[in-house]
């Protein structure tokens, strides 16, 4: 199975930005058994800006410039944590960052998916993240739901996997609706469960649930199944990858006859 697999910052630092080593350290080691089992991961992390403000001993900066730099400084240490780690179990790690233009020009598009899946064939584990250092609004994608769900898509992934700080999608927003319900399992996303989703979620990321719907619709439409979970519990992607119930899960259309996963 190819499996993408998106980590939130709040997943991977404390509120200050300091990496949160206890969940880091537990999600490299599934992850690093996921890839013993024979699976194909690509891992999408968000964190370099947070781990830079901590790093930095800033507080949340609003000005691009230094949002930018706090994202060099970061890029380092979240590449440094993930290679020391992975090292462990044995686990090579390639960096790749990318912006807008690269899944907008066929050229770079190309090269993408070349670079991506030679280093699967090699067995290597790349991670992936936009290049904040340099993205602007009009090359930037935006957040890293979004990212994952194109990179899904353009290597034709079995599965994608959004971790962040909540359990699924709900009838409402359980921080503040003590009877909201989990949804296990979307079939369609249609107008009224848009309508569930509201903004940016935590402080320390830039994606809510309207940007996961967005990378559902992207993802399911290219015949990639998707799931939301809670980091917090790294083990739960042993039962996802099973296909068990957890968190919520987007049913995908099936893939055209003819569509492999093969790069042409």
């Amino acid at each position: 199975m190819r499996i993408v697999i998106k980590i939130g910052s709040s997943t991977l630092t404390h509120p200050g930005g300091r990496l949160d080593i206890r969940h880091t350290e537990r999600l490299v080691k599934v992850l690093s058994d996921l890839k013993n089992a024979g699976h194909q991961v690509v891992l999408v992390s968000s964190g370099a800006i947070s781990m830079g403000v901590g790093k930095l001993g800033l507080d949340r900066p609003a000005d691009m410039p230094t949002k930018q730099a706090a994202a060099a400084v970061g890029q380092c240490e979240l590449m440094y944590t993930y290679d020391r780690l992975f090292a462990t179990y044995n686990h090579t790690v390639a960096q790749m960052l990318v912006t807008q233009e690269d899944f907008t020009r066929p050229q770079r598009l190309y090269n993408l998916g070349n670079t991506l899946y030679r280093l699967l064939e090699l067995g290597v584990l790349p991670v992936l993240n936009e290049n904040d250092s340099i993205a602007t609004e009009e090359i930037s994608v935006g957040e890293n739901d979004t990212l994952s769900a194109l990179v899904a898509k353009y290597v034709q992934a079995d599965l994608l996997v959004l971790l962040s700080d909540i359990d699924g999608l709900y009838t409402a927003d359980p921080r503040a609706d003590a009877g909201a319900r989990r949804i296990p399992l979307v079939e369609e996303i249609t107008p009224e469960l848009e309508a569930l989703a509201g903004g940016a979620g935590s402080e320390r990321g830039t994606g809510g649930m309207a940007t996961k719907l967005t990378a559902a619709r992207l993802a399911t439409a290219a015949g990639v199944e998707m799931v939301i979970a809670n980091g917090a519990d790294a083990e739960q992607l042993y039962d996802i990858v099973a296909g068990r119930p957890v968190g919520t899960r987007f049913a995908a259309r099936p893939r055209r006859e003819g569509e492999t996963h093969d790069h042409a």
